[in-house]
This record gives C-alpha cells, sequence and structure tokens, in this order.
C-alpha cells in the first residue's frame, strides 16, 4: 500500500509557509484597519471571489477531476490523461470568464445579498472593491486545476505553497501604500490581490506543462473519461455550493450586526483555517489520489479505503483536538499575538476570542469531514456528501440566525457578540454532517472512526495542557502579546505531548521517536 505520510507532510509543509504568511498578511492588514468600516467592506468583497474559487476550484476539482486523472495515471494512461486535463482547463476558463462578466455587471445586485446591512459609503466602497477583485477569480480557479495535476502526479508541495506569492503581493501593497486613508488603501489592496492571484497561477503553470504530457485546450466531447468528470462536477458543484452557502449566511448575518463583525468573523476565520488547512487539508489531499487509485476486487478495494481512512482519522485527531482547546482557552493569547498592533485593540482581542471560542465547538467534526467526503469521492461517490451537505446548511441558516439575532437580546448581550453565536452554531451543524456521513460510509466499507480510549487520552492530554498555560497566563499577568504567547503557548504543548506519550498514543509516539532519531543522526 502506497504510503502516504510523506505526501501529508509536503502537503503540510506548503500549506503551513502559505498560512503564516496569511497570518502575516493579516496582521498587517489589522494594524492598517483594525475593526474599521473599510475592514468590513473589503472582507466581505473578498467573500464572493473566494466563493467562486472554492465552488469552481479546490473543491470541486478534488471530488471530480482528481479521481478520474489520477486513475488514468495509475493504469499509465498518459495521453488520456493529457486529453482529460486539457478539456477540463478549457471548460474552467469559459465558465469562469463568462461568470466574472456577469459578476462585474451584476455587483450592485450582489450585495444586497451579501451585505444588506451596508449602507452609503460603506456599500459602495464594497461594491467597487468586488468590481475589482473579480477578474481575479479566473486565476485562482486556474491555480485550483494546476493543483489538481500537481498533487494527482505527487507534487505536493508546489501546488499547496503557490498561495505564499498571493499573500506576498498583498503584503508588499498595504506597506508601499500604508500612508494612504482606509477607503483608499483597500482599493489598492483589491489591485494587489488581483496581481497576486495572476502569480499563483504563473508560478505552477511550467511543471503543469512538464507533467500534463499531451495536454491541449480542447472540449473533448468524446471522450467517457471527460465525461464522467462532468457527471461528477454536477452534484460536487451543487455540494461545494451548499458548504460555501453556509459561509455566506454567516457572513450575510454578520453584516447585520455593526461594525466589526464582519472584520472580526473575518480574523477568527484565518486562525480556525490554519489547523483545518494543515492537519484537515493535509492529509486529506494526500490521501485522495492515493485512494482514488486503489485498484482490485470490491473487497479488497474497501479494505485499503478502510485501513487508509482509519489512519488518517488519528492523524488529524491528535493534531485538532489539541488546536481545539487552544482555540478555546488561550483564544486571546492567540488573537493578541498575531493582531494586536495599530488599530486592533485589546476589545477587539477579546471580542475575536469569543468568536474564535465557538469556532473550536465544531473544529473536529469539520476536519474529520472533509477525509471521509474524500473517501466517497475516490469511491465515486458525489451524490451522499451532497445529501448531508443540504442538512448542513439547513441547519447553520435556522440555528445561526437564532444564535445571531434573538438571542444576544434575550441575553441582554450586546447584537455585535452574535457572531460567536454564529459559529458555534455552524460548528454544531457540522457535528451532525459528520455523523451522517459516518454511518453511511460504514455500510460501504465496513467500520470505520476512532476509538473512545484515542478521544479521551486526547482530550485529556489538551486539558492538562490547557491547565499549565493558564497557570503560567495568571504568573506572568499581560506583558508584551508575542513574548506572553511564547511563554504561555509553549507549556500548552509541551504539556499536551508529554501527557500524550504517557497515555500511549500511539501518534506522538511515533512523532517523538522520529525527532529523536533526526537529533541522533545529526551529532
Amino acid at each position: 500500500m502506497e504510503r502516504t505520510g510523506r505526501h501529508a507532510f509536503l502537503v503540510g509543509a506548503g500549506i503551513l509557509l502559505t498560512r503564516i504568511l496569511g497570518l502575516v498578511r493579516q496582521r498587517v492588514f489589522s494594524k492598517y484597519f483594525g475593526l474599521l468600516d473599510a475592514a468590513d467592506a473589503f472582507g466581505q468583497a473578498l467573500r464572493i471571489p473566494n466563493f467562486l474559487q472554492n465552488l469552481f476550484g479546490e473543491g470541486v476539482l478534488s471530488a471530480s477531476f482528481i479521481p478520474v486523472y489520477a486513475r488514468l495515471l495509475a493504469e499509465r494512461d498518459e495521453r488520456e490523461a493529457g486529453r482529460v486535463a486539457g478539456a477540463i482547463a478549457a471548460i474552467l476558463a469559459l465558465t469562469t470568464s463568462v461568470l466574472v462578466l456577469i459578476g462585474v455587471l451584476a455587483t450592485p445586485y450582489l450585495i444586497y445579498a451579501i451585505a444588506p446591512g451596508f449602507h452609503g459609503a460603506k456599500r459602495d466602497l464594497t461594491i467597487r472593491l468586488v468590481r475589482i477583485l473579480f477578474p481575479g477569480v479566473g486565476m485562482l480557479v486556474m491555480s485550483a486545476w494546476c493543483l489538481g495535476i500537481l498533487n494527482s502526479h505527487r507534487k505536493f508541495f508546489l501546488s499547496y505553497s503557490a498561495g505564499v506569492v498571493w499573500n506576498l503581493a498583498m503584503i508588499a501593497t498595504l506597506i508601499a501604500f500604508r500612508r494612504l486613508e482606509p477607503n483608499d488603501l483597500a482599493v489598492v489592496l483589491a489591485w494587489g490581490a488581483v496581481a497576486g492571484s495572476m502569480l499563483q497561477f504563473l508560478v505552477q503553470l511550467p511543471v503543469v506543462l512538464r507533467l500534463a504530457r499531451g495536454l491541449r485546450l480542447r472540449l473533448a466531447r468524446d471522450s467517457a473519461h471527460v465525461r464522467q468528470v462532468l457527471r461528477s462536477f454536477g452534484p460536487v458543484f451543487v455540494s461545494r455550493g451548499v458548504v460555501q452557502i453556509s459561509a455566506y449566511v454567516d457572513s450575510l448575518l454578520a453584516s447585520l450586526l455593526g461594525q466589526g463583525a464582519v472584520a472580526g468573523l473575518m480574523n477568527a476565520q484565518t486562525l480556525y483555517l490554519l489547523p483545518v488547512s494543515l492537519f484537515g487539508m493535509s492529509v486529506s489531499a494526500a490521501e485522495l489520489p492515493a485512494m482514488s487509485g486503489a485498484l482490485g476486487e470490491r473487497d479488497e478495494v474497501a479494505a485499503v479505503l478502510r485501513e487508509r481512512l482509519n489512519a488518517g482519522l488519528r492523524r488529524i485527531a491528535f493534531f485538532i483536538v489539541p488546536s481545539a482547546m487552544a482555540f478555546l482557552a488561550l483564544g486571546d493569547v492567540i488573537t493578541a499575538a498575531l493582531f494586536q498592533t495599530g488599530r486592533f485593540t485589546g476589545a477587539d482581542t477579546q471580542y475575536v476570542w469569543g468568536i474564535l471560542a465557538g469556532s473550536a465547538v465544531g473544529l473536529l467534526a469539520s476536519t474529520l469531514g472533509r477525509l471521509y467526503a474524500s473517501t466517497y469521492y475516490a469511491l465515486r461517490d458525489t451524490r451522499t456528501p451532497l445529501r448531508y451537505a443540504v442538512i448542513r446548511v439547513l441547519l447553520t441558516t435556522g440555528l445561526g440566525y437564532f444564535a445571531a439575532l434573538p438571542l444576544p437580546v434575550w441575553l441582554g448581550l450586546n447584537p455585535r457578540w452574535g457572531v460567536a453565536g454564529l459559529t458555534a452554531s455552524a460548528g454544531v451543524a457540522g457535528w451532525v454532517e459528520f455523523l451522517f456521513l459516518r454511518k453511511t460510509l460504514q455500510g460501504k466499507i465496513g467500520h470505520t472512526g476512532l476509538p473512545l480510549s484515542l478521544i479521551a487520552k486526547l482530550w485529556l492530554s489538551a486539558i492538562g495542557g490547557a491547565m499549565a498555560a493558564w497557570a503560567v497566563k495568571l504568573a506572568i499577568g499581560t506583558p508584551n502579546p508575542i513574548l506572553a504567547a511564547l511563554l504561555i503557548l509553549a507549556p500548552y504543548g509541551l504539556v499536551y505531548l508529554g501527557a500524550a506519550y504517557f497515555l500511549r498514543v500511539r501518534e506522538c509516539v511515533e512523532i517523538l521517536r522520529g525527532v529523536l532519531r533526526l537529533s541522533l543522526s545529526s551529532l
């Protein structure tokens, strides 16, 4: 069986670089924008391009294109693989070009849908920003197509580190034009984001052209494999669209909650997506091509998928459980270290911590659910994840509305705190979706999941780490936020690892033994 630990490491390394630059970008952004109206406008404007990128790009391609393309490579049919890749590129380019044109023309009407709480100058600025950002969507979608090619050829690092140039372009823009007023700076930053999108595509293109032999930008409608991708594309398109609607509902409701709500949600999501990307996406992205290339009888394929899935779930949980505990117990420490500067105040830190704590509710479910969805896609089943995604969105909408609007009023809280209710309710919906995905998949490939004993050990270790971190936090007071984070988070991580090792958690033992071997070999 193909080992994907190294592949997951490369995905994680690429994502880590991109996310670190993303955190730097968000820190610089927070310095010049804080939680002002311009920050809300830019955050909401970025939603539409991100929506289309995720819809047509990474999610849909991962589920529909990679399983077909990776299987052709496993069968050594490189000519047909190149033909399929070229056809999908042509279809994506044509579709996104039309959507970008429509989007630029229809932007004023889209704002009513994505930001009904924005009025006057704030609404006008959001419209202007969306129109600038739309052309970058095409480049981001084609960049996601490159990711599909590279992942199928097991070239994971480049595909996931390419986002570094997008972040660098935005950071450079912010620094170069930092003396502008916030509204003007937001406009220039939007142009910097478009330039970064183009660079992200161009850095991957040479390697893609070298790997995808026989690539031709033709529709190839007579290809059975292209038709298979397109048949899968429909259900996955709707499924990913439904998931994106969930995020859209959150941002829409946040736009009704006053100044800083959208920007606060954006800051919290920047942190929330870090472990999701590093640990959930890295394992899922590495496993999908390997799962899709599994050959043999039905029972043999089911056994391979079951073994891969269970091993991947353990690796994800080992890292996600302490991440969720850190967001819940130490979110203020993390937020202050990363964002508290310039116009971003201590009060803003406490606000983002509340939103981040809500996100911790569904963090484990969301990341484990990604790997379950990848297993369905490897089985060429795109409809089951769609059904459960619809349930998730319905729950997110209903619970989110209640938690964001009526509940804070009933509790006598400032309406702005409804954003924390949004993230917590989305987490509850994520758990429901995860349980449905797991139950149905067990009927296809046999028993899967995490042992309760492992879950208990991980949470006990994380709680022990949080207690040690809080003891340090109370002892040192409130020094420089970055210094405080180093002094508080280091004991948290060390206690978690020590407790997990003492409890004989397999993943911890393997990691620490690997580190020890590397240390000894370097002496």
